[in-house]
Formats: structure tokens, sequence, C-alpha cells
């Protein structure tokens, strides 16, 4: 039986078959993130292994990995050395690192979670601040990646924030945030994943490439780690908040005998009714303590629900 013909390509039907096109096909060769053409005379040829790497190329820019995680795994696969830890770690880096799970949302939902009265211009400024995605193809349905936040925002509004200024303010709160991230990383990276990613030879400007081990228990351990930051930002989150609260509370009513607070946003006034109840029940003297007591108690409930919540979802 004659042996099958091997299929060979010129950039042009390579195109056809892959779906991709010649510049990208270009493209990934200066990269190397795929292999030269054989040349014969002043043709360039291409065969299967060129297709079925551009096939390989395309799932995992579907799956989410970017050209240079992709050119990794590659240079791994070409190496000899089994992909399976590496794409789990890749997973784990890439996965979401929250449980939240997004949801969808229409226009006249969206209309209606603020207020009912249609904003083209916080719209895009939620779509800009990745806070809502658009759907292709669908004009008036959306993705929300945080279901959590958009909620917050609502509740900001109901309350009297106006949205201009809830998106001014996550534009300040994101890039806090993401310093915490930054620092997060690097304190890890240097405490305990630099043991997985190997030193960097001496002469050389690459670290050591990562072994199928390594890149196995270093996915592990992200999932191990995953939740910490999270979970330390709240607790701080949870302190600072009380402390501020409780400072900005005394200022307002002004506790006999403390020093005023530092200078602060402006407190929010208590109603002169509710003042007046405290006062009768604990005496004029005794009102910030009271207070104080209180929100003491009613953030220490909070916890104790959001531990209880954790542990039993």
């Amino acid at each position: 039986m004659a042996d099958q013909a091997v299929a060979e390509y010129r950039i042009e039907d390579l195109a056809h078959h892959s779906g991709a096109t010649v510049r990208t096909i270009r493209a990934y060769q200066d990269r190397g993130l795929l292999p030269r053409p054989e040349r014969r005379g002043r043709s360039n040829v291409y065969g299967d292994t060129h297709l079925a790497r551009l096939r390989q190329i395309a799932d995992l820019l579907d799956r989410g990995y970017t050209l240079a995680s992709i050119k990794e795994l590659l240079e791994a696969w070409d190496a000899g050395r089994g992909l399976g830890g590496v794409l789990g770690l890749v997973a784990e880096v890439h996965g979401p690192w929250t449980d939240e799970e997004a949801a969808r949302l229409s226009r006249d939902e969206l209309d209606d979670l603020f207020g009912g009265t249609p904003d083209d211009r916080a719209v895009e400024e939620a779509v800009e601040l990745g806070v809502l995605e658009r759907m292709p193809g669908r004009v008036d349905e959306f993705l929300v990646p945080s279901p959590t936040e958009l909620a917050v925002a609502a509740e900001l509004h109901a309350a009297g924030v106006p949205l201009d200024a809830i998106t001014g303010h996550l534009r300040e709160l994101r890039g806090q945030v993401e310093n915490i991230a930054s620092r997060f990383l690097e304190f890890t990276t240097e405490h305990v994943f630099a043991r997985y990613l190997g030193p960097v030879e001496e002469g050389c400007a690459e670290e050591t490439p990562l072994t199928e081990a390594a890149a196995t228990e270093a996915a592990a351990m992200v999932r191990r780690l995953r939740p910490l930051a999270q979970q330390t930002v709240d607790a701080e989150l949870a302190r600072a908040m009380r402390l501020f609260a409780t400072r900005h509370l005394q200022q307002h009513l002004g506790a006999p005998g403390r020093p005023p607070a530092p200078a602060g946003p402006a407190p929010v006034a208590l109603p002169a009714e509710t003042v007046r109840a405290v006062q009768e029940l604990v005496g004029p003297d005794h009102v910030a303590a009271f207070v104080r007591a209180a929100t003491e108690r009613e953030l220490q409930a909070r916890t104790m629900n959001e531990l209880a919540r954790r542990r039993h979802p």
C-alpha cells in the first residue's frame, strides 16, 4: 500500500484551513509561536504540524491565555516536558479569584435597579470600568461580572449618592486595591513561589524553566493561598471602619474628655429624636459611650454572621 501523502500548504491555504489570517500567521512566526516553514526554492511550504499548532494556539486563546503564556506552554511541549502541571498552574492563576458567579441583566432591569431613570453616560462609565460587559449581538443585555459590586452601587445610589460620585470612588478604590494586590503578589512570590520558579542563572536573563513537578506543586499552593488576600483585606477593612466610624461619631456627638478627632470627611448627623431617646435612656453625659457600645456590638454581630455564612454557605 502506498504511503499516505503528507499535506502541504501555502500560507494562504494554511490561513484558510486554520481560520487565522495570513498576517496573524506571520506574527506568530515572528514571536516564536509557530515554526518557520520549509523553504523550497522561492516558496514557503507549511505542513500539518503548522496547522495543528495554529489550532492549539486558537484553543488556548479561547480559554483566556495570553500569547506570552501560550509561548511558555508551547516551549514546554517542544522541550518534551508534560503540559499537565504547567496548564494546571496557568489555569489556577487565570481562573476566577472569587466564588461569586456572573449574572446577566437587561437594560430595563438595570434602569429599574437605579431608580428607573435611564442614564446612558453612567452605563458607558460602568462598561469602561468593567462593572458591566456588553453581550455580543445583544444591544440591551449586559453581563455583570460581580453582582455584589453592582448591588453595592445600587444601594449607595438609593441612599442618595450620585452615580458620578460612585464611579469616581470606584476608580480611586480600584487603584488602591490594585496596589494591595501587587504588594501581596510580590510578598508571596519572594517568600513562597521563588522556590518553584527557580533561581535566575548567572549571565542568563531568563529564569530556569519550570518543571512539571514544580508547576503542579505551585498550582496547589495558588489554590491554598488564593483566599488569603481577600480574608486579610476584609479583616483590616473591618478594623479600620470600626476605628474611623467610632471616631467620627465621637466627634459629631462631642464626647466629653476626648480630644477632637483628626480632620476628615464631615460626619453624618444623627436624627435629633435618636439622640433624645438615648439621652432619656442613659443620660446626657453617656450618649457617646452608649452609641459607641451599640455600634461595636452591631459590628461584632455582623462579623459573627459573616463567619458563620462562610462556614455554612
